[in-house]
């Protein structure tokens, strides 16, 4: 495995670990904005969508090369609703980490962009011969994946913030 297999499993899965425990614990707002994308039925796309990101979150932890491109896919699927959606005029709240007030913008897209071709990336470089990590290079690929991902998943309130 390579160093930059280690900052994409983290990036990735902080991402979706985050995503999870966000629509999780915020569970009837998210049925709620996937309804408001104009996605029928709700409630069976909103628990399709939440076990896709466990189940992914886990597989990116356990099997990268196998994990990154379900990842990819599904990044694939968000940013083609959100762009669906803003051809409609349906520039609802983001739900993509549970609570948000900000609404759907075109920024949604390209941070999904951006994660595909890190996860893309990441699966590619997942199934080339694998080698070791040194342990120093392992932690500061993880941190730069963590503060990464972190900072991922804080887009809507950085905007704000620097706005």
């Amino acid at each position: 495995m390579s160093v930059y297999v280690v900052a994409c499993q983290f990036l990735i899965g902080v991402v979706f670990v985050a995503a999870v425990l966000g629509k999780a614990t915020g569970y009837p707002a998210f049925v709620t904005s996937v309804g408001d994308l104009g996605l029928r039925p709700a409630a069976p796309i909103a628990a399709l969508v939440l076990a896709g990101e466990i189940g992914v979150a886990g597989l990116v932890a356990v099997r990268p090369a196998v994990g990154l491109p379900l990842a990819a896919l599904l990044l694939l699927a968000f940013a083609a609703a959100i762009t669906r959606a803003l051809r409609r005029g349906q520039a609802k709240p983001c739900r993509c980490f549970g609570r948000a007030s900000a609404p759907l913008g075109r920024h949604h897209v390209w941070r999904n962009a951006f994660l595909i071709a890190v996860a893309a990336l990441g699966a590619l470089a997942a199934t080339a011969a694998p080698g070791p990590v040194s342990p120093a290079a392992g932690v500061l690929a993880a941190t730069a994946g963590l503060v990464a991902g972190g900072l991922i998943v804080m887009l809507d309130d950085l905007r704000f913030l620097f706005a």
